[in-house]
């Protein structure tokens, strides 16, 4: 029976408590938040840090805290952001691995804000020199990198990584659509787009669905259906179901896992889950 890992987008780097007062923020509440979403059946917390005015920072300090209170309540996989927030440069985004996570997302374009606000320092995703750097040296770190692929165009710089044997199999490579609503070169989040998506995946690769806003919970479990895993949580969706906003992410998660066991596969434990992604104990 098949093991699905689903991962818990805790916080972000864009709305915050204004969108749901509900939004985990502090090291404490991340940490409270991601051991919740370990006990509803999370394999993976994939976390964003804020400083004391809610805004993303690439503090590793604040990183490091995060990790040891995490740690110190559950065995769930670590996911650092480098997307950090809109206000970090390429450099400052990376800075979360320097506290040692066991997996850091790692973005690919070419997709670019609509819009620049005051306080953006450069665009959102690294170019491909970026890549390359950031990419050896998370690999030199024993760190296992989660591809972050907008639209199709997105493989071409997974490919260029693979030839370069700059990342291993299994490449974790993460389907996100929805961004298009304030990016542009994105896709849209709907049924065609991912299935398309799925037919430019490598070979050795897992995949996870990310699917913003609404269309959450009926994408990722297409993709369950399809082969592949659910990354749910309020940094995509805010809301539980229309109107409603979630309680927090554990619920989120809960429905998730009550979906794989509906479809009479098996939710993965932290532990089964480093096995699939080979990742150390």
């Amino acid at each position: 029976m098949r093991e699905v890992i689903i991962s818990a987008a805790l916080t972000g780097g864009h709305h915050g408590k204004e969108a749901n007062p509900n939004l985990p923020m502090t090291p404490a509440e991340i940490a409270q938040d991601a051991f919740e979403c370990w006990q509803a059946g999370a394999g993976i917390a994939h976390i964003h840090a804020r400083d004391k005015e809610g805004k993303p920072t690439a503090d590793v300090e604040m990183y490091k805290d995060i990790k040891e209170r995490v740690r110190q309540k559950c065995d769930i996989i670590i996911s650092f952001t480098t997307g950090g927030g809109p206000n970090l440069t390429p450099e400052e985004r990376m800075m979360s691995i320097y506290a040692g996570p066991d997996m850091c997302s790692l973005n690919f374009g070419p997709i670019i804000r609509r819009s620049l606000k005051p306080g953006m320092k450069s665009p959102p995703l690294m170019l491909r020199p970026h890549l390359e750097k950031w990419t050896k040296t998370i690999k030199d770190m024993g760190i296992k990198p989660e591809l972050e692929v907008y639209s199709q165009s997105s493989f071409v710089e997974v490919i260029n990584l693979i030839e370069k044997d700059l990342i291993v199999p299994p490449f974790f490579i993460n389907i996100v659509l929805g961004m298009s609503v304030s990016h542009q070169g994105a896709l849209e989040a709907n049924t065609r787009n991912l299935l398309s998506m799925i037919d430019y995946l490598p070979p050795n690769s897992i995949f996870n669905v990310t699917a913003l806003g609404a269309q959450q919970l009926p994408l990722t479990t297409l993709g369950i259906l399809l082969g592949g895993n659910p990354r749910v949580g309020m940094e995509d969706n805010v809301y539980y179901k229309r109107g409603v906003l979630a309680e927090s992410n554990a619920q989120l998660v809960s429905r998730s896992a009550r979906v794989i066991r509906e479809l009479q596969l098996e939710v993965a434990s932290p532990e089964d889950a480093r096995q699939i992604l080979g990742l150390k104990k």
